[in-house]
């Protein structure tokens, strides 16, 4: 049964900020007159969270899970949600409130007058450390040189609606997902709407750097092959340095001088063997790219669905 509005919160280990998360959600929506359901997407927690969306069900039916077979990631998370949402226009945010709620009823009256996708777009990082937004702004940068996409600012706070949500989910069946980079692609009428990031509720953000380095060549992997124009510009640079060793030899050898060349032989040994390797590396993370999508393995896989049509197909 389909309704006006889905919202879609992907979460993991989130029970101490849930029951609030909801109750705050649904205390706006349901002041707005609007049909919806709320659909949270248990990315294989090892605390309770499933245990909290089947007792939220029980009070409320507009409140729905989707509990997936063991931790398959956010990217997953919003996949499964987007999937199973049936609302016009769906809304994903995350659990820990740090995309502010209040802005769905914004979001939804730029629906209404004809934008097909509502980004929220982070005003300030204030919630983040130096580091944070330092590392987030040279990501940004990046990504928008490479991929021609300005992605900055940009969060998993979006509105979709059910055009967009249908190309998402059927006509773009890619294995490796990074939702913010395709809601950008994929065109139609966008617009923004202004956010301050909220501190968080609870807990400490998972994000590592190991983490966070591990998303950003997955996310720029995906959108561009501009870094393997980085090759064929190594290439040039090691001709241009051997054509001036070369030059350097015969001048040397001319003048009846002894060539120096251990010293310059080393470094360019080494130098070039060094580009060697992060070319190897670049066309290894493509390989890598190109191997699991292949294999054509599901997005998810889903243990159980709460509240949700019980499909036989548990693969997404």
């Amino acid at each position: 049964m389909s309704c006006e509005l889905s919202i879609v919160i992907p979460a993991f280990n989130e029970s101490s900020v849930l029951p609030r998360t909801l109750d705050t959600i649904t205390a706006i929506v349901e002041n707005m007159a609007v049909s919806y359901e709320i659909i949270i997407v248990d990315d294989g927690s090892t605390d309770n969270t499933s245990a909290l969306i089947e007792a939220a069900h029980a009070k409320n039916h507009q409140i729905k899970g989707i509990v997936l077979s063991r931790q398959f990631g956010k990217e997953a998370g919003l996949y499964a949600g987007l999937k199973h949402a049936t609302g016009e226009a769906v809304i994903t945010l995350d659990a820990d409130l740090q995309h502010p709620p209040a802005l769905i009823p914004e979001m939804l009256a730029h629906w209404r007058k004809g934008a097909e996708i509502v980004h929220g777009v982070k005003r300030d990082r204030a919630a983040d450390s130096r580091m944070q937004r330092f590392t987030a702004a040279i990501y940004s940068a990046l990504f928008s040189r490479l991929s021609g996409f300005d992605l900055r600012g940009s969060s998993d706070f979006k509105l979709l609606d059910r055009r967009v949500v249908e190309v998402l989910t059927k006509r773009l069946p890619e294995y490796g997902r990074f939702y913010r980079g395709l809601s950008a692609w994929v065109g139609f009428r966008q617009v923004s709407v202004p956010f301050a990031v909220a501190p968080r509720n609870s807990g400490e953000s998972r994000w590592g750097g190991l983490g966070l380095l591990r998303y950003a060549v997955h996310t720029m992997t995906a959108f561009s092959s501009l870094p393997l124009m980085i090759l064929p510009a190594l290439g040039v640079v090691m001709l241009i340095i051997a054509l001036i060793l070369g030059v350097e030899a015969i001048i040397s050898r001319l003048a009846g001088e002894a060539i120096s060349g251990f010293a310059t032989l080393e470094i360019t040994i080494l130098f070039s063997g060094s580009l060697i390797m992060i070319g190897l590396g670049i066309i290894g993370q493509y390989m890598a790219r190109m191997f699991d999508e292949i294999k054509g393995r599901p997005v998810c896989l889903i243990s159980r669905l709460i509240g949700l049509d019980n499909s036989p197909d548990t693969s997404l």
